[in-house]
């Protein structure tokens, strides 16, 4: 029994060690902020939408329409100016502005649907930015079941069929200051989140792969002992973190281009099967956003590959590496799920800057970003992953130019460590000599 104990014992000192505990520590506090970011989700279903009305005619019918929305909405703005109303719902926050025309009763009155025009004020493409555009589309059902039931009641000799759908819709979108005839919200997301969706897990899989492979190669050269007898030749500290980074980067560039490739087709693919032709309107992807994105992606990609260097320097040995590689994962995967959610500007501030802070979340951004000619946030992104990289690299350096990279320790270990690393390169820099 004192042998079984004295196993669980030693295999708990393995396991509870500071680089386990601490990714787990982390990961709860990061999911426990992403929780206060998304908490206000079962609010955002159950309240009433924000909306504007224009009522520009006097009939029965309308009356009864604007009875409805004013009830089951909140309603900012009910005025006779289109113009107007658009400007009050925008600055206001709500989701969409209805226009009920001068002849709306005469028309479902004569045998023809009363047309409503809706004006969607689109203010992210996440799933989670929908939300308000639902509760607008329930709205207009809700609208429509009541005009039948009042024709219903009324007696009409109306057609069935217009009696059971008596109204009919005309739309537009507006979004990122483009305005979009006949497309909704819905419409919309359905196109960009196939970006939003399918884009970052193809980067989060780029980042755990390059990251776990650069960390692993730390611990497995620590592992060998390669490492030690790397360091004890002649050859400046500088240019082994140096030579590392660039041979990182040199694969990292040729992920980013094959990744480039296969995404230009996806994309090709995506537009192309869509019943929504954003280049109509004026958006989509020119030879400058692939340029951009590859570049975006690039310096994600060497942020990661030198924040997995200055990692792999904590690992002892290829299995503390496998746990060290969690904060990676979890710094990749948080942006992948908050992009999918929401948009950069529907974020709270500060999912804002927990997402602007993470490098690998601006190439997940830069799609739709340079969709709708948003530059600002791109190159932004761009030069704070550059300035990132550098940071890890210096922080690299210095872990390289130090005892700390052998044994996380400075101690009598250490000391017999770097003296048999030192033995060793001196007898192989000799058998290169002779």
């Amino acid at each position: 029994m004192s042998s079984f104990t004295n196993i669980v014992k030693k295999e708990l000192r393995e396991l509870l060690t500071k680089s386990t505990i601490l990714p787990i520590v982390f990961m709860a506090l990061l999911f426990g902020s992403m929780g206060s970011m998304f908490g206000g989700v079962e609010e955002a279903i159950t309240s009433k939408p924000v909306i504007g009305l224009v009522d520009q005619d006097s009939g029965v019918l309308s009356d009864i329409a604007a009875d409805i929305l004013m009830n089951a909405s909140t309603m900012v703005y009910d005025g006779t100016d289109v113009q107007e109303g658009l400007e009050t719902v925008t600055n206001e926050g709500g989701s969409a502005l209805l226009v009920l025309p001068s002849n709306f009763t005469d028309d479902i009155m004569s045998g023809k649907p009363g047309t409503i025009t809706v004006y969607w004020i689109m203010r992210g493409a996440g799933l989670m930015d929908t939300i308000p555009s639902t509760s607008v589309d329930n709205l207009l059902s809700v609208l429509s079941a009541n005009l039948s039931a009042y024709l219903i009641e009324t007696g009409t000799s109306l057609d069935a069929s217009l009696v059971l759908s008596p109204t009919t819709r005309t739309q537009t979108t507006i979004f990122q200051g483009k305005e979009m005839s006949g497309i909704s919200p819905s419409d919309l997301s359905a196109v960009l989140s196939s970006q939003s969706i399918m884009i970052p897990l193809v980067i989060v899989m780029i980042i755990i792969m390059a990251g776990g492979t650069v960390v692993s190669s730390m611990a497995m050269e620590k592992e060998n002992k390669t490492l030690e007898t790397l360091l004890t030749l002649p050859v400046s500290r500088t240019s082994i973190i140096a030579g590392k980074l660039v041979a990182s980067a040199i694969v990292g560039l040729l992920m980013a281009a094959i990744y480039m490739v296969g995404f230009s087709y996806y994309m090709n693919s995506v537009t192309g099967s869509s019943n929504i032709d954003l280049k109509a309107y004026g958006l989509g992807l020119g030879a400058l956003d692939y340029v951009l994105i590859g570049l975006s992606l690039f310096m994600s990609l060497l942020a990661a590959l030198a924040l997995c260097m200055v990692i792999g320097t904590f690992a002892a040995n290829y299995k503390s590496a496998q746990t060290l590689t969690m904060p990676v994962t979890i710094l990749a995967l948080v942006p992948m799920f908050i992009t999918m959610s929401k948009d950069f500007d529907t974020l709270p501030l500060l999912g804002q800057a927990v997402m602007f802070a993470i490098p690998f979340a601006h190439p997940m951004m830069a799609v739709r970003s340079l969709t709708f000619d948003d530059y600002g946030l791109v190159l932004a992104g761009i030069a704070y992953s550059a300035l990132f990289a550098i940071v890890m690299i210096a922080i690299a350096v210095w872990i390289f130019k130090t005892d700390r990279l052998l044994t996380g320790r400075i101690g009598k270990k250490a000391g017999r460590s770097i003296l048999k690393g030192g033995l060793i390169g001196l007898l192989v820099s000799r058998h290169r000599k002779t």
